[in-house]
């Protein structure tokens, strides 16, 4: 089979290489999944420059998130799964945990309890986007500050994919937004989408806006960190509680003043707001398997549904892994780079593809 390999830390076009695998084998409780579609995340390129919260042993296969596929085999005594069913495998390495086989390759095993069956009307680049940004959304919004109807949730980098979700899981749950992006050709982009407000740090100051719309808001999600941080911070009412699930939206920021939040101490000790952390690998490393399993079906539900919609992808082979590389990281690109795999594709006699 074709894998994606990363033979040591560096800059993805420069370590990756594409080489030939045996097919792995299925153990207990395990199934082998053929890969139809895996995406390219910014924190796949984070991993590879050693700038993630985790690093895995090198060489490694690449990608460590999620991808769709059909079962081809099952491991002894494995139940509740049929070769043949597609499904959307949860790949995101626990911390702490044992490390999960990388995304990029034409076959994979997984542990079943990281599997989630869905309906072939759900397309391969929806189903292989759904345990990542839009579970991220929903532990965002209902596990983390379970945002009640009514409430007001001020949330940064509204324009990113989790963004975008937040915003329609908000309109969905009857949650009003205070969305906040950096460029003016964003605002009318968010209001379509069902934002209430939107504020353009291009022009406007972030504090003074908020104070304008509503009195009292005490919850926000932030991706940026550093100064848009903090300032998030003091916009929120005494008592108010910010989860920081990011540090801004360039994948190669390594700026220390941009990576902290300078925080006021009077504003933690006399109007005791909180500032605290949000990692999905970390959720998934701490979660029990029923939870896992409840926030996936659930998230596929919504899906499946139409309450929230994931962009389409932009495929990618894994020849072109350079040009997927450069499509991730440019500026507004507006879709999701996915890897993308013939299965009409026959094994040799070593067992290969």
């Amino acid at each position: 089979m074709r894998a994606l390999v990363a033979g040591e830390v560096g800059e993805p076009n420069d370590v990756l290489r594409l080489e030939s695998r045996p097919v792995p084998v299925a153990g207990d409780g395990q199934a082998l999944i053929r890969v139809r579609a895996t995406p390219v995340h910014a924190s796949d390129l984070h991993v590879l420059r050693g700038r993630y919260g985790f690093s895995p042993a090198f060489p490694a296969v690449g990608g460590n998130m999620e991808c769709v596929g059909r079962i081809e085999a099952l491991g002894p005594g494995t139940e509740g799964l049929r070769i043949g069913e597609r499904v959307v495998v949860a790949a995101v390495p626990a911390v702490p945990g044992p490390p999960v086989a990388g995304t990029w390759q034409e076959y994979l095993v997984a542990d079943t309890h990281r599997l989630l069956p869905v309906p072939d009307r759900l397309s391969d680049s929806s189903a292989c986007q759904l345990a990542v940004n839009p579970l991220t959304a929903l532990l965002l919004v209902n596990r983390e500050l379970d945002v009640q109807p009514g409430e007001w949730l001020l949330q940064t980098a509204a324009g990113s994919t989790v963004g975008r979700l937040v915003v329609q899981l908000a309109g969905h749950l009857g949650i009003r937004t205070i969305n906040v992006v950096r460029r003016r050709a964003a605002v009318a982009e968010l209001r379509a989408l069902g934002g209430d407000e939107v504020i353009c740090t291009e022009d406007e100051d972030l504090v003074r806006r908020v104070a304008e719309i509503a009195a009292g808001v005490r919850k926000a999600v932030d991706c940026v960190a550093g100064q848009l941080g903090a300032q998030v911070s003091r916009a929120l009412a005494p008592g108010g509680e910010t989860v920081v699930y990011g540090a801004l939206s360039t994948h190669r920021q390594t700026d220390p003043v941009a990576l902290t939040i300078p925080l006021s101490a009077r504003s933690l000790i006399y109007e005791t707001k909180v500032v605290r952390g949000f990692w999905l690998n970390r959720w998934f490393g701490t979660a029990s398997p029923a939870d896992v399993l409840d926030a996936l079906c659930e998230v596929r539900t919504l899906v499946t549904d139409g309450v929230l919609s994931i962009p389409e992808g932009r495929p990618f082979p894994l020849e072109r892994f350079a040009e997927a590389v450069s499509f991730a990281e440019a500026p507004a690109h507006g879709a999701k780079p996915l890897f993308v795999f013939d299965d009409g594709r026959d094994r040799d006699e070593e067992g290969s593809v």
